[in-house]
């Protein structure tokens, strides 16, 4: 690898069976910009650019581990979300887009409701990419997060600490609070806000995802029983109902598959106004309910 043409070439010759040509641009665009320090722009401009001896041995690393089908972003050990830096590795999941449109979803929501100060609860943190969002633009409001992983908590403390923003943290489960009813604090039992993209790919959803997320992301953020694939839907229906405000607001990241059974678990919990909305590529993805 000499110069970023080279790079270009290298990676597509080698992932090209593992990537479609579009996510491939995308990954080696990173891993430049990552290795060579160069802003995009300028790495599409200037294609002949030559890359040190140095820059060259990081990349043909980073394209070897490529090819195991370990992701970019665990690699690099980092990601971007909502405008905001976050680590990553194999404890939490990588944030998506589509997550990227339920924060948005929530702010506007906030908004239009001229809420000035509250409480929010973030159920499966994971990286803390919802909550730290949350948080950053709503500086105001009080966030707690959970988590079933100390390794995910340890690391949304991480990312909590690099975008300079406080987050209460606790580790619990929620499928296991009543078993444990001190395992979640009674000063954080009221919120105007809960959010949550759970656990919600089936065994067989597995079969039709890329390897790069099931060999490499934490199957237990990702994967729920086949016979009940609404057990976190339920558990956080029935929290939602105890711990949220008068008129608060429930959102949820969903299966697209499930849009309609999980409207009526909303509604048999007594939850009312459930709007079903589609992410950016017309999917089911996203449901808001209030209390």
């Amino acid at each position: 690898m000499k110069t970023i043409k080279d790079v270009f070439a290298a990676f597509r010759q080698s992932l090209i069976t593992l990537y479609d040509l579009k996510e491939l641009e995308a990954i080696t665009l990173l891993a430049i910009s990552e290795t060579a320090n160069l802003s995009k722009a300028k790495i599409k401009a200037f294609p002949e650019h030559e890359l040190s001896s140095q820059q060259s041995e990081q990349l043909k690393d980073i394209l070897n581990q490529l090819k195991t089908g370990k992701p970019i972003q665990y690699i690099l050990g980092k990601t971007e979300f909502y405008g905001l830096t976050f680590n990553v590795n194999p404890s939490v999941l990588i944030p998506r887009p589509e997550t990227e449109e339920l924060v948005e979803w929530v702010l506007s929501s906030v908004s239009s409701f001229q809420l000035a100060v509250g409480s929010i609860l973030d159920i499966g943190t994971g990286s803390g990419c919802i909550a730290i969002s949350l948080k950053k633009n709503l500086q105001k409001f009080n966030v707690s997060a959970i988590d079933i992983s100390e390794d995910a908590l340890d690391t949304a403390k991480s990312n909590a600490a690099l975008n300079e923003v406080n987050i209460d943290f606790i580790e619990t489960d929620i499928l296991n609070l009543k078993s444990d009813p001190d395992s979640y604090r009674d000063e954080h039992s009221k919120f105007e806000i809960i959010v949550s993209n759970p656990p919600y790919v089936t065994l067989h959803d597995k079969t039709q995802m890329h390897t790069n997320v099931t060999d490499f992301e934490p199957h237990n953020a990702l994967f729920v029983p086949e016979d009940d694939p609404l057990i976190f839907y339920k558990a956080i229906a029935d929290f939602a109902a105890a711990h949220l405000v008068q008129n608060g607001l429930l959102f949820f990241e969903i299966n697209e598959s499930y849009g309609k059974e999980i409207i009526q678990i909303l509604t048999e919990k007594g939850l009312k106004n459930v709007e079903l909305r589609k992410d950016m590529s017309g999917r089911d993805r996203m449901i808001k309910a209030s209390f």
